[in-house]
């Protein structure tokens, strides 16, 4: 039977380009989402895949469908931690409920989801997480504080993890991409945008099967020595 492979934000956008990558490499896909019913039916639909309603913020919503997945899909051995908001604005203006939102969603929900996965994990010697950080993680952005910290702070809980799991063969690594063509980068000023892609040495924004294509591996036995690794796909905007 087939691996079964969960994808917080899978629905959507980068979330949506990665499901559809793992599903065609043979996994069993799961889908997270939380608000867009339309886009989860059109999911659906279209991949005949599982999407399941949850607020990744939330330890008991998460804990609540992980198990009903479980139960009616089967364990997750491969979990992709997608989801994520952005509330920006610069530091002296941003309500607090404003950055606790991108740090509970981005971050927090990290912890939760591998958290419950991760002792099903280590029982049958195999595991793989994959954290779906940013560039803006790497090298911060301006009016997005909250955003760049829990971005950050992904690429710290993927190394740290990836020490614990490495003995009973987990793998965790982190990809960061830069600024893609979704929903999310679509809603940016034209101007703006013509600003940022002058900045990438590839001179175009990068396509969400880009980044699939690195979960893939990532996912994938060929990739079963690496680990605590931070992947960057940026088009050279960026080099760490």
């Amino acid at each position: 039977m087939s691996k079964v492979a969960l994808v917080t934000g899978g629905t959507r956008g980068i979330g949506l380009a990665i499901s559809m990558q793992l599903k065609e490499d043979g996994f069993q896909v799961v889908a997270i989402y939380h608000g867009n019913e339309e886009a989860a039916e059109k999911f659906r639909a279209d991949t005949k895949c599982h999407a399941y309603k949850a607020d990744v913020s939330n330890y008991e919503d998460c804990k609540a469908v992980f198990e009903k997945i479980k139960e009616e899909v089967g364990a997750i051995e491969i979990l992709v931690n997608n989801a994520g908001i952005t509330r920006d604005s610069t530091l002296h203006k941003m309500k607090p409920e404003n950055w606790h939102a991108v740090i509970e969603t981005n971050l927090t929900s990290c912890f939760y989801t591998s958290h419950i996965v991760i002792n099903g994990m280590r029982e049958r010697g195999f595991g793989r997480i994959i954290n779906i950080s940013s560039i803006n993680g790497q090298k911060g952005q301006f009016g997005q504080t909250n955003y760049s910290a829990a971005k950050a702070g992904m690429i710290g809980f993927t190394k740290a993890l990836a020490l614990e799991g490495a003995a009973k063969g987990i793998t965790v690594n982190a990809v960061c991409p830069g600024y893609i063509e979704t929903d999310m980068t679509s809603a940016i000023n034209k101007e703006v945008l013509d600003s940022i892609i002058r900045q990438i040495p590839i001179t175009r924004m990068g396509k969400p099967e880009e980044i699939a294509a690195a979960v893939s591996f990532l996912a994938s036995d060929k990739a079963a020595f690496i680990t605590g690794a931070t992947l960057s796909i940026n088009g050279g905007q960026y080099m760490a």
